[in-house]
């Protein structure tokens, strides 16, 4: 693959969590958190990306959605647990996506607020349609996920240069 064709990123924010008595790490998906992963997977393969690889946090809250996630999508990517995910800044995601290989296309990113809001508010220089105003309006709540699309190596992947194509959330 050239790098001059365009990549998607999916940044997907983890479904509802429940408030056990666990660490952080370790709290699970709520019956609603359930419910919606399996939804977001089914849009998520609306959107007709085809992923190549799935980097994901490894808190059981985000293994979990990504695990009812996956299963709606025609095609299983790859998947990384990766432990750099969980708790991370905008700065330090992007850290992580910079070392993906250029043989990946499109890469799915699942992970926590506030960086995955933040990532998806710094990357996008441009929208498409109402895009940017849904996401502004809703915010990123759980289960809600931006797609957004940028030319070049992921070396190259920094503020501003990938359009956000659309925005997604449980109650859209």
């Amino acid at each position: 693959m050239s790098v001059a064709e365009p990549r998607r990123i999916v940044l997907f924010r983890h479904a509802k969590a429940d408030w056990p008595q666990v660490t952080d790490h370790e709290r699970p998906l709520a019956e609603r958190g359930r419910t919606d992963a399996a939804v977001a997977g089914r849009r998520l393969a609306d959107t007709g990306v085809p992923f190549d690889l799935a980097l994901c946090s490894t808190a059981t809250r985000t293994r979990e959605t990504w695990k009812l996630a996956v299963h709606e999508l025609p095609h299983r990517p790859k998947t990384v647990y990766e432990e750099r995910v969980y708790d991370a800044s905008p700065g330090e995601l992007i850290t992580v996506l910079n070392e993906t290989p250029d043989d990946v296309r499109n890469l799915v990113l699942i992970g926590h607020n506030p960086g995955i809001r933040g990532l998806a508010e710094v990357l996008s220089g441009s929208a498409e349609e109402d895009a940017r105003e849904r996401m502004s309006r809703r915010g990123f709540p759980a289960a809600a996920f931006a797609v957004m699309s940028f030319d070049g190596s992921w070396k190259a992947l920094e503020p501003g240069v990938a359009t956000l194509l659309d925005y997604w959330a449980p109650s859209e």
